[in-house]
């Protein structure tokens, strides 16, 4: 008798919450589309319990302020309006939280790296506007054109008054690794000190989209950062987040705390500041978010065609071979499902399906 014959399938046996904790043991999200393949019984514990919504909020915290998911292409929404059971509606947008959920815990998990300041907001201080004003900070190079480029803070006689720059992120859902500031050395005074802090702090969060007319503060802070030493060093230095960052509004705020550096002419305590790097990639355009003021939640909106086109570009962007491989997967898919079945007869309860996945939806679910 073939050994296949006492193949145990666990999801049937075993009662739904063991089940269910076996399968949140698997920490890839392209473990969990595989998984969903294996069965009508297997795609079912995956759907209906969310595990790809869980997996996505042990990887980003952020994520427990979404109020609802929107899929935004039409024939979804068409699709969503029609007339059904409950149950069927409840059906409907557990499978839509699950390709979403999947998709963006793995674009979190396999998107290049790049610099993700789109542009500055503003800084507490500056010394002299706008030569030393905060856009020098965008630019690694210490002297254009013959001139000096940094930031620079007013002078402080106290050496405890911090400091704050703040930047506008490529797009609204940014996934934040880690920053790099090079801190100014000024090699056109005496000594040639360098104007570093004695730490930085990292704040992410969005927009207040209604601005009390008495409220100074125009932003929600939803993540802090622990507090990072800063050398007083002139190099770029690297603070890495203990675990990768959704922010949620695109906005970063970099807290300077600390002087050490005084100035000899005026005997007051600066900060300055020559290089600002983000670290880390953009959700956009598959993904999109509205603040629900004033609740502070917030609403995750994605499109199945722009989650497909995000895979591809993503693809491109590290190296021509992966996007290759990536088409020919999407290709040679199905031969390999029905080559898989010829010799796993009775194993493998969901048969293969044409019709069911062709086109856009099994590109990007399937393609994880």
């Amino acid at each position: 008798m073939s050994t296949m014959e006492y193949c145990i399938d666990f999801v049937n046996c075993l009662d739904s919450d063991t089940s269910v904790k076996i399968l949140m043991c698997l920490d890839d999200p392209a473990d969990l589309v595989r998984v969903s393949c294996v069965s009508r019984s297997w795609r079912h514990c995956v759907i209906a319990n969310g595990l790809c919504k869980q997996l996505c909020l042990r990887m980003f915290p952020q994520l427990s302020r979404v109020a609802r998911v929107v899929e935004l292409d039409e024939q979804v929404a068409k699709e969503q309006m029609e007339v059904g059971s409950s149950n069927f509606m409840e059906w409907l947008g557990l499978e839509r939280d699950h390709r979403i959920y999947a998709y963006l815990a793995r674009a979190s998990t396999t998107s290049v790296a790049v610099n993700c300041i789109s542009k500055t907001i503003g800084a507490s201080s500056t010394d002299n506007f706008p030569e030393e004003g905060i856009d020098n900070t965008l630019d690694p190079r210490d002297i254009i054109a013959g001139n000096y480029f940094y930031w620079s803070s007013k002078g402080q006689r106290n050496p405890n008054v911090p400091e704050t720059l703040t930047y506008e992120l490529v797009s609204q859902i940014c996934v934040v690794t880690e920053i790099n500031i090079q801190p100014f050395q000024a090699n056109f005074q005496m000594w040639a000190p360098i104007y570093s802090s004695k730490s930085v702090r990292l704040k992410m969060g969005h927009r207040k989209t209604c601005l009390d007319t008495s409220d100074d503060e125009k932003f929600v802070w939803t993540y802090t950062s622990p507090e990072f030493p800063m050398a007083q060093e002139n190099r770029l230095q690297k603070f890495k987040l203990p675990e990768p960052v959704l922010c949620i509004g695109g906005i970063l705020q970099i807290e300077l705390l600390g002087r050490v550096q005084r100035q000899e002419m005026d005997d007051l305590f600066y900060i300055c500041i020559s290089y600002v790097k983000v670290i880390g990639f953009s959700l956009s355009p598959a993904f999109s978010v509205e603040i629900l003021d004033p609740s502070g939640l917030f609403e995750l909106k994605s499109g199945k065609q722009a989650r497909c086109q995000h895979l591809l570009n993503s693809a491109k962007e590290s190296g021509t071979n992966s996007y290759d491989n990536v088409q020919m997967a999407l290709r040679d898919f199905p031969q390999i499902v029905n080559i898989l079945r010829e010799h796993v007869v009775g194993l493998v309860e969901h048969e293969w399906d044409e019709e069911e996945y062709e086109g856009d939806d099994f590109e990007e679910e399937y393609a994880l």
